[in-house]
């Protein structure tokens, strides 16, 4: 019976398996073990590999056949959407407060999902890689100042490696997920990795692709630079305008 590679965790520089090695039950299991150390965090991303893990349990990497996607151009966004961004309800911050974003998508529940992969060890991880410019936070604020929504997730090349996503009100990560792209796109980005398939992402326009082209892709776009204002030229605050 196959089994997942064991990672050394004194090693970061050491490579991770081949992502055709990833198990098919349970879905794309590849390794075990190692760090979160940047330098092997970056390098799986650009692989097609992500960790995924609960509290009490081994580093457990990822990379799961097909793969879920969504181009920026293609967001769905529906009827109810244009009419809350159309009614500025919200406004919108980028690395604003990557901390109190983390935070929330590791606490704040969801439906159908008991407790949270985002452990402590996982938080302080994606924490590093924002110092280090990595890692970056989409804030969605209410007209008081509450923290009403957003995501996180990693910046390599054209490509936005999502991780997490959070509402404390109707449609704030959506917007999150529409002032995300509309940036991206404006930023040269081509692709958002969405990872896993949900019925949330599809109905927003993420799709399925085999991890084959999905590898090939970041082959391709993880070189590229994006232009250079990306994460840079962002205004304090900003609201974001009806599609």
């Amino acid at each position: 019976m196959r089994r997942p590679a064991l990672l050394d965790p004194r090693d970061p520089e050491a490579p991770f398996p081949p992502v055709e090695a990833a198990l098919r039950e349970p879905d794309g299991l590849l390794a075990i073990g190692g760090d979160l150390h940047p330098r092997r965090l970056l390098r799986a991303y650009r692989a097609g590999i992500f960790p995924w893990y609960g509290e009490g349990q081994p580093i457990l990497w990822w990379s799961p056949d097909p793969r879920a996607v969504l181009l920026p151009q293609r967001l769905h966004v529906s009827r109810s959407l244009r009419r809350t961004l159309r009614r500025g309800t919200f406004r919108v911050t980028v690395d604003r407060d990557f901390a109190a974003v983390i935070e929330a998508c590791a606490t704040v529940p969801r439906r159908g999902q008991d407790g949270t992969w985002i452990t402590p060890e996982m938080a302080e991880a994606y924490r590093r890689l924002h110092v280090l410019g990595h890692a970056h936070s989409v804030e969605v604020w209410t007209r008081e100042g509450e923290l009403a929504g957003g995501l996180y997730g990693v910046a390599i090349g054209r490509v936005f490696f999502g991780e997490s996503m959070f509402s404390r009100r109707t449609d704030a990560s959506k917007v999150a997920l529409v002032a995300l792209c509309r940036m991206l796109l404006a930023w040269g980005y081509r692709l958002i990795d969405c990872q896993v398939r949900s019925p949330h992402l599809e109905r927003l326009g993420a799709e399925l692709v085999p991890r084959r082209a999905f590898v090939r892709a970041l082959e391709r776009l993880c070189p590229l630079q994006p232009a250079p204002e990306a994460w840079r030229d962002v205004p304090a605050e900003a609201e974001v305008p009806a599609a």
